[in-house]
């Protein structure tokens, strides 16, 4: 039976921890000494585990339920709360984030990037790789943490897994020389994504197709070195 506030306010602590269930998981701890203490419990990997969802009163009864239903959607999807949580502390600690160093990278190397593939590749981290590992801070990555986010983002666009993959890589190898990254845990990753399809375009085998494939040529409107290019390589097939 769900919790009421009600309930919550009145129970009284005993001389064993009592835990009032709220369902799904999640529920409240009384201490001996009258703490209490919002739980999540749940199962990842195989194994039981708990997390802290905060103190009550100055977690209600709601407030748990919202963080509950966040804690519930991450299992579903494959990633562990009490990692997110450990990335969260860390982030508070002080230490270095990959999100910061991301960012520090992106700054670096934008002045040599097109407006476009700078706003794509910040597009892909803010919205795929920090909210999952942004917090961490980078020396402590481990490759299993790095394939899980990007396994996430492969089931839905092989194409953008890939280009996730690449930034992330390129930020690890740009922290090398602060010492804060000795080697890079992308590292041989790439092979555990989806392959990337080819489609290879059919050569002209026919006098019509060969002239359709020069009129084309012909009527390109690119740039001029690339028209020249064009004209040539008709030219050199055997």
């Amino acid at each position: 039976m769900p919790l009421t506030d009600i309930a919550i306010k009145h129970v009284k602590p005993g001389s064993k921890t009592v835990r009032l269930f709220d369902g799904g998981g999640l529920y409240l701890e009384v201490s001996p000494a009258g703490g209490k203490w919002w739980r999540f419990k749940y199962r990842f990997g195989g194994k039981e585990k708990r997390i802290s969802l905060g103190v009550y009163p100055d977690i209600s009864l709601k407030d748990a339920r919202t963080r509950h239903l966040e804690a519930r959607r991450q299992v579903a999807q494959g990633i562990d709360p009490s990692e997110i949580k450990k990335m969260v502390n860390a982030s508070l600690s002080g230490k270095d984030s990959f999100e910061t160093v991301a960012r520090e990278w992106v700054a670096f190397k934008s002045p040599g990037w097109s407006p476009s593939h700078r706003d794509k590749t910040l597009s892909i981290l803010e919205k795929d790789i920090f909210p999952y590992i942004g917090a961490r801070p980078i020396g402590e990555l481990k490759p299993a943490e790095l394939l899980a986010v990007l396994k996430r983002i492969d089931i839905r666009s092989s194409a953008t897994a890939r280009k996730a993959y690449s930034a992330c890589k390129q930020v690890f190898v740009h922290d090398i020389p602060s010492g804060r990254v000795t080697v890079s845990p992308a590292e041989g990753l790439y092979a555990h994504l989806s392959p990337r399809i080819v489609k290879h375009m059919a050569s002209p085998t026919t006098q019509g197709e060969t002239a359709r494939l020069l009129i084309a040529i012909d009527g390109y409107a690119g740039t001029f070195v690339v028209h020249c290019a064009m004209r040539l390589q008709p030219l050199l097939r055997r």
